[in-house]
């Protein structure tokens, strides 16, 4: 079985792509050509995921920064008791430093300890886009159990924006989703006062929730 979705990831007229292509989901050793179609799914399923920004002074011809780009995505796969960031809720200190600095730690910590007490299966780290427009891009493995999958990245450089998706289930009605293809929104993490790219650090106390930008 293949699977795939897409993602298409609009900021304010900036524009880039997540794309998830999928790998094949893995069979028994005495699995042959010829077997009849299994009734259920797979345990588990791969996906390869393509991140592709286009965010350039064409597409968003005011207030660019002058080095656009985006950080390494970063998130987990998990299950419904599990939620990493989520609109209208205050954000956690690894969202908080992912949105601001672009780093992966302590989010990764946190999808880490998610993963030791069970609403996490898999830490997912991808690359950067040190340069937008530019491309990135990450492969991982997915189970029935835990299959929903977050990922974000800061939009950068920017007072705590970013982008991302939270709880994306890819599992539905009992098999895996074929193709999944959202348009997203920039998120403010609530910590940044900053109104502009390039705002100095301006704490916002107390935090307030996340939401759309």
């Amino acid at each position: 079985m293949r699977v795939r979705f897409r993602t298409a990831c609009l900021i304010a007229g900036c524009v880039a792509t997540l794309l998830a292509a999928a790998c094949s989901t893995p069979t028994s050793p005495d699995e042959t050509a010829t077997s009849t179609p299994a009734t259920t799914a797979p345990a588990t399923a791969m996906y390869r995921v393509i991140f592709q920004a286009t965010w350039s002074a064409t597409t968003h011809p005011v207030d660019i920064p002058s080095t656009p780009h985006f950080s390494r995505l970063v998130g987990g796969t998990h299950n419904g008791s599990t939620r990493f960031w989520a609109a209208g809720a205050l954000a956690s200190a690894g969202i908080k430093d992912m949105s601001e600095e672009g780093n992966v730690s302590p989010l990764d910590e946190e999808v880490s300890a998610a993963v030791t007490a069970g609403g996490a299966a898999l830490v997912l780290l991808g690359d950067p886009i040190p340069n937008s427009p530019g491309s990135a891009s990450l492969e991982f493995q997915i189970p029935q159990t835990h299959p929903l999958v977050t990922l974000v990245s800061m939009v950068a450089p920017s007072p705590g924006w970013f982008v991302g998706v939270s709880a994306l289930a890819l599992f539905e009605n009992g098999q895996w989703v074929a193709e999944r293809r959202i348009d997203l929104v920039p998120w403010d993490a609530g910590t940044d006062s900053g109104s502009t790219f390039m705002s100095p650090n301006q704490v916002t106390a107390p935090p307030q929730p996340i939401r759309g930008s």
